[in-house]
Formats: C-alpha cells, sequence, structure tokens
C-alpha cells in the first residue's frame, strides 16, 4: 500500500493506541491533517499552541500514553514551548509534532524558519526532523517510545511540509516493549535490611507511572512495616490519602511539621522521584540523610545530596516486588514500633481538616474564606475526581485541603508553570468523560489559558473550574512584602466578571462574593451538566492557608 508520509504518521498513531491529538492548524503540516480527517482519532482544535501542548501534557499524565500535540513552525513552535519545558522537569510523555518549512527552503531565513534543535535541545529528550518518507512511521513510533521509556519526557519531532507529501510503502508500526525495569532481588532485601534496621524512615514517593492499585499496594507495604509515606510536590495522586501511613506532601505549602520529619528521619527512600528544589526546600532538608532511590532514570537527573543505593527500577515493579504481611511478621518492621508513622499520620490529619470556622484570623479575611470553601469543595466532589492546578498561592487550598483516593487524579505544573489549569481540566474532561475535572487556579494564572475553555463546546468536556480572584499576582506580591515591604510594583491586575465570560459561552458561571454563597453556587454548578465557573472573591491580603505546628515541634518548624 502506497501512501503519503503525513497519513502513514496518522496511521502510526492509531497503531499506537492514540486517541486525541491536540493541535492548532498550520499550513506547514496540511498533510497530517488530510490523514486525520478519515482517522479514528479525535483531533481537538485549541485556541494556542501553549494551550494544546499543555492539554496534551496532562493527557500524557492521566491517560498512560504520551499526549500527542502539533503545531507549525515558528510562531507555533515558540508558542508550544512552555508544554515542552513542563513536561522536561515534570518528567511527562510528551510528542510535540512541528510543521517546518520544505527543505529547499532552509538557509535562507525563509519565512518562519528556525532551528528546531537549536530551540528544543535542551528541554527535550531528543528532537528529530523526518527527511525521508520511507521512515515516517518509524520516527513515530521512536518518538513514542522514547518519551515513555527511562525518565518519561518530551519529544519533538520536525515535519517538513514538503517531506509529508511525499508518498512511501513502509508500513505503520505497531509500538515497541518498553524495557522491563526489575529490581533485582538482592536490591530488594538490602532495602528490607536497612528500613529493618532504620528508627525513623520516610518513604517519599512522585513522579508518574503510579497507576492501577500500585500506590495502593505501596500504601499497604507501608503501614504493615511502619512507614510513613510522603509524596513529592504534585504528585499526591501516587498513593490514596487514607490509612495510617499517609504522611503528606513535600514542596511549596507544606506542612511545618512534615519539613521537620524530614530533617529527623535517619532513612529517605524515594520511589518515582528524587530528592529536588521544591521538595527539599531549596536543597536544604535531607541532603546527608542515608538514601535509597528507586528510579528509572540511570543518571538520577533532578536528585541532589546523599545516594547509598539507586534501583533501577519503576514504581510498579518495586511495588510488585515488595514482600506483603501484617505488621507482626513484615521483615521490613524489625522491632520498630508504629509511633514515628502514627506521628506524622496525625500531623497530617490536623494540617488538612479545615477548622470549623474556616480557620484562624489571617485565613478568613474578606470575601469568600477559602479555608470553608475548600472544606465544602472537599464534601461535595466525587471520589474519583481530576484535580487540576496551574501556578500560585491559590493553589495552595486545593493541595492541602483536597484529597486523592485514586491515580491519575491530579495534573500540575510541577515546573510551577503558570496557564496549565483551564486546558489540563478540558483534557481530564476529554479523557475521563465520567469524572469530574475540576480546575483550581487564580486570576493570573485563569487567563493565560482561558480561551481553551471553548474547546469544551466543541467536544464535550465538562470541567468545573474555580477561579480565586484577589487582583494580584499573589506569590509576586508575597515576595515583594517580604524582600521590598511598602513597594507593590507590577503585581496589580483588573478583571472582568470571569462568570459572565463563561455564560457567554453558553456554559454555568457564578460570581461568588461571599462565604455564604459558596455551597449553593457549587451544588447549582456540578448540578448544570455544563461546562461551569465559578468566580470566587477573595481578601489580596490572605496569602495562603496559615501553617500547622504540632506543639511537639513548635520549636523545630519553620515559617511556609
Amino acid at each position: 500500500m502506497t501512501r503519503s508520509a503525513g497519513h502513514l504518521i496518522v496511521k502510526t498513531l492509531e497503531t499506537h493506541g492514540v486517541q486525541r491529538v491536540y493541535a492548532v492548524p498550520g499550513e506547514s503540516y496540511l498533510d497530517v491533517l488530510d490523514g486525520l480527517h478519515d482517522s479514528t482519532i479525535e483531533t481537538v482544535v485549541c485556541r494556542h499552541e501553549g494551550g494544546a501542548g499543555y492539554m496534551a501534557l496532562a493527557e500524557g499524565r492521566l491517560g498512560g500514553t504520551p499526549g500527542i500535540a502539533m503545531v507549525t513552525r515558528g510562531p507555533g513552535a515558540a508558542n508550544a514551548m512552555i508544554a515542552v519545558h513542563t513536561a522536561w522537569q515534570d518528567a511527562t510523555a510528551l510528542v510535540l509534532f512541528v510543521g517546518l518549512i520544505p527543505v529547499a527552503d532552509r538557509g535562507r531565513d525563509a519565512f518562519q524558519e528556525f532551528s528546531l534543535e537549536g530551540w528544543f535541545s535542551t528541554t527535550a529528550k531528543r528532537v528529530m526532523v523526518l527527511e525521508d518518507p520511507d521512515r515516517a512511521s518509524e520516527m513515530v513510533a521512536e518518538a513514542i517510545h522514547l518519551a515513555r521509556s527511562g525518565r518519561p519526557g518530551p519529544v519533538v519531532v520536525g515535519l517538513p511540509e514538503d517531506v509529508l507529501v511525499r508518498t512511501t510503502a513502509a508500513p505503520a508500526l505497531t509500538p515497541r516493549p518498553l524495557p522491563s525495569l526489575v529490581p533485582a532481588a538482592f536490591d530488594v532485601d538490602h532495602l528490607m535490611e536497612r528500613l529493618a534496621l532504620a528508627d525513623k524512615p520516610l518513604i517519599v514517593v512522585g513522579g508518574d507511572g503510579w497507576t492501577g492499585d500500585t500506590g495502593e499496594r505501596l500504601l499497604d507495604f507501608a503501614s504493615s512495616a511502619n512507614v510513613p509515606v510522603a509524596a513529592d510536590w504534585r504528585a499526591y495522586d501516587a498513593v490514596p490519602h487514607r490509612g495510617p501511613a499517609w504522611a503528606g506532601w513535600l514542596g511549596y505549602g507544606r506542612a511545618d511539621t512534615l519539613a521537620a520529619r524530614l530533617d529527623e528521619a535517619d532513612l529517605l527512600v524515594f520511589i518515582g522521584c528524587g530528592r529536588a528544589d521544591v521538595l527539599s526546600d531549596g536543597y536544604t532538608r535531607g541532603l546527608d540523610t542515608e538514601t535509597i532511590l528507586v528510579l528509572a532514570d540511570t543518571s538520577a537527573t533532578m536528585h541532589d545530596g546523599r545516594l547509598d543505593r539507586h534501583v533501577f527500577a519503576t514504581p510498579s515493579a518495586l511495588v510488585d516486588a515488595l514482600p506483603v504481611g501484617s505488621a507482626a511478621d513484615s521483615p521490613a518492621a524489625g522491632t520498630r514500633g508504629p509511633a514515628w508513622m502514627d506521628a506524622l499520620a496525625a500531623d497530617q490529619r490536623r494540617f488538612a481538616t479545615p477548622a470549623p470556622d474556616g480557620g484562624d484570623a489571617v485565613d478568613r479575611g474578606t470575601a469568600v474564606d477559602l479555608g470553608i470553601a475548600f472544606g465544602e469543595l472537599e464534601r461535595a466532589l466525587p471520589a474519583d475526581r481530576v484535580l487540576t492546578y496551574g501556578a500560585g498561592n491559590a493553589t495552595l487550598w486545593g493541595h492541602r485541603y483536597l484529597s486523592h483516593t485514586q491515580p491519575n487524579s491530579l495534573v500540575g505544573p510541577r515546573n510551577g508553570a503558570m496557564g496549565l489549569a483551564v486546558p489540563a481540566a478540558v483534557a481530564a474532561s476529554l479523557t475521563f468523560p465520567d469524572r469530574q475535572a475540576v480546575a483550581i487556579c487564580g486570576d493570573g494564572d485563569f487567563f493565560m489559558n482561558a480561551q481553551e475553555l471553548s474547546v469544551c463546546f466543541a467536544h464535550g468536556g465538562t470541567p468545573l473550574v474555580l477561579v480565586v480572584d484577589n487582583g494580584i499576582y499573589g506569590t509576586i506580591v508575597q515576595h515583594q512584602r517580604n524582600h521590598y515591604p511598602g513597594r507593590p510594583s507590577g503585581t496589580a491586575m483588573t478583571n472582568p466578571d470571569f462568570a459572565a465570560w463563561m455564560r457567554s459561552f453558553g456554559g454555568h458561571g457564578e460570581y461568588v462574593s461571599s462565604t455564604e454563597e459558596f455551597a449553593p453556587a457549587l451544588e447549582r454548578a456540578l448540578a448544570s451538566g455544563l461546562p461551569a465557573l465559578l468566580h470566587l472573591r477573595t481578601d489580596p491580603a490572605t496569602m495562603g492557608p496559615s501553617p500547622v505546628a504540632a506543639p511537639s515541634l513548635a520549636a523545630a518548624a519553620v515559617s511556609e
């Protein structure tokens, strides 16, 4: 069978199980768009290349296969760069296809010409350019395999428009199997021995790839071994938030108590993540503690400090190899009782439970009390909800008060990029149409990609968007107050009525100006069956939830 290289690319995406591509169309890859016309793959037309990249990233994190984004040359590729950087730092599988100028036009500063490798080589696992139509399927298969294998990440594929229309008889390849990253028996034995000898061990989970019951089984193992389990920043869905072993999360907005416990631990076991910048409070915590790293990354990228043993395995392979049993017969428990684990679990329960009145005075402020509002949200949302976040202080309320009971239920930029919440929620709603997707973002974050809500009305998604509006770039204002008090500069915003804007699309939108209005508005939004938005007016003086320190650690706690 003979077909164009562009059509072969589409067919290869089909054989790899791709269900959607997120695209901003461009003349440089028209033949691929033509191939998508008759394809089983849904083409999700986005309004901005950054939004398309973010949607693909969200699907890559939630759906098990790399997210696929398609953009055009020059300006389109530039706009998509933010998603590539996010996928790179977050270790999330993503394949970005970029249309390019014809081969014959290279090197003459042709219209929208740029260096694909020059732009992306430092923020992608590999940059490829299609030069031979006979290799079109091979290149797609290689890109998807690379994005998924080892430390997941972004792969960028350039598609010169003249190569795409050339014909080829090459077949559409099927997926290459991933390497089996099973831990060696002696590595598992060593882990059991070190856990048994430790007085205050701590397991830290993170990264992507926590699918099925992997997190639940790890938590059961940890509970039987009296080992607390904490999560890396924005990897909270790795394990369910239940039972005696769940200890909370590290990173921005974390509990002071857990940060102090990290310093106190005598053995750290990282699974799926390393001791990175945010987790360690800027490379200041736990760097000299005995460390076992379980990570499918030979170079241990983004791990800093002591490393006593590197187990080259995926989280699921490690959990498959762990012994199961009760505390009475667990080889990892040693003589350690549950006191250490129970203390961390108690710290987390105290930290994650909103006070009945919304907390102390610094939380309440005026307008909507987010302590109360997010407590209501936790009670109202179904257990299988998918939460998406942008960046900024507004997200800390969700991190603290919203729980996760299932894997593949959180998308948030671990690199702190703004603008992800809305497109990620749209993609989550398309990926899991029977689950409630909820975007949590500040007013600055929301308007960076708010236009992607239009995709819901074209493709059927029904996310709920919560916009926390304090009229400022809150995180930067907080830094200004700390370092340049009394000198606000470049951080104020003027906002429209976001709810009215949502209604203009045909969705459900409400402006919420008081705490009492929130619960009824939330109920109406969830019952609407439409894409919905709640515009929450909040006090600009309230920067985030108040820190809570356990009495036993009050002296050791540090301010958030």
